[in-house]
């Protein structure tokens, strides 16, 4: 069942430039330019893409709050935009430089309030939060004021509020920005977790591609408004001219390796480097260098997720 539904869909603002003292030039610029894209329930799908590539947009649109200029869009069978008010009792969304909880409030009296703007039974309400209490290690802080609450801790307390309500769908924007690498591991785990046992479809826009690496099987690039890759995480490794790494460890040091289809890029006594295409099998490789050279050891590095992500903005310059 597909939960969210992308359908040709375009966003342009107007944009108006000093040219002279006193003129100013209308321009038009789209953010997303005819992007098209399904989920399904269930899913962890990892949206990214540089700035300015219309990720944000994308969200605001998808929970009612920009209009598209054109194109189609269904959030849980809902147009988010005419239907906001019932979509929002469908989504729950987390921006990361954003709060949703009351500024002076303990954060318990947030949640309270919570429970009343979405009308969550009251059983089901102490449910949750006992549950997000014990997940996100929130006992010490709820009758703490929002305001004295650390960067990673208020995170988990927006987290738990936007999940308060049993929403089917979760967009996280930058949820993991400035947070340490303790912070970081609790929120993914409980993101995991929230995604297996309560089958939460999760949609998540960062920079911190190890985030994608650890919570997302599918990705979606986009770059100046336009998908330009939607696939497994795996198959991103191979996309564009990313390259794959043969480590060898000679029993003795040798003149660089001679092989078909892989080129020597670095010589350390016995051990040699050899890059290869990342879409191109590795086995004739390793056969070659078998059957060829005395090798002690062998291993494969896969391209960093950065540095593919990085040269497929640059071959699309």
């Amino acid at each position: 069942m597909s939960l969210i539904e992308v359908d040709r869909v375009s966003r342009t603002f107007v944009v108006r430039r000093k040219t002279s003292t006193l003129r100013r030039a209308r321009q038009v610029v789209r953010a997303v330019d005819d992007l098209s894209f399904t989920v399904t329930a269930g899913e962890m799908v990892g949206y990214i893409g540089p700035n300015g590539a219309g990720k944000s947009t994308t969200i605001k649109m998808l929970t009612g709050i920009l209009v598209p200029s054109s194109g189609r869009l269904r959030v849980a069978g809902l147009d988010p935009s005419a239907a906001r008010v019932e979509l929002a009792r469908r989504i729950g969304v987390v921006f990361g430089q954003r709060t949703t909880l009351w500024w002076d409030l303990p954060l318990r009296d947030s949640f309270a309030l919570l429970r009343r703007i979405y009308r969550v039974p009251l059983t089901r309400f102490r449910q949750n939060l006992d549950t997000f209490v014990e997940l996100l290690d929130l006992g010490d802080l709820l009758h703490r004021p929002v305001r004295q609450l650390s960067l990673g801790q208020r995170m988990r307390g927006d987290i738990a509020a936007a999940l308060l309500h049993d929403p089917d769908i979760l967009y996280l924007d930058e949820p993991t920005i400035g947070l340490d690498v303790v912070s970081k591991s609790a929120l993914r785990g409980f993101l995991r977790e929230v995604n297996a046992e309560r089958n939460v479809t999760v949609l998540l826009t960062t920079h911190d591609l190890v985030d994608i690496e650890q919570l997302c099987r599918r990705v979606m690039v986009i770059d100046h408004g336009h998908l330009v890759y939607d696939g497994e995480l795996a198959g991103l490794h191979a996309f564009g001219n990313a390259r794959r790494t043969l480590v060898v460890d000679l029993s003795d040091p040798a003149p660089p390796v001679d092989v078909r289809g892989a080129t020597v890029t670095r010589v350390d006594g016995p051990r040699q480097w050899l890059e290869f295409p990342a879409q191109a099998s590795a086995a004739p490789i390793v056969a070659a260098v078998a059957a060829g050279y005395d090798v002690a050891d062998l291993s494969i590095q896969e391209p960093a997720i950065e540095d593919v992500i990085r040269q497929l903005y640059l071959d699309r310059r």
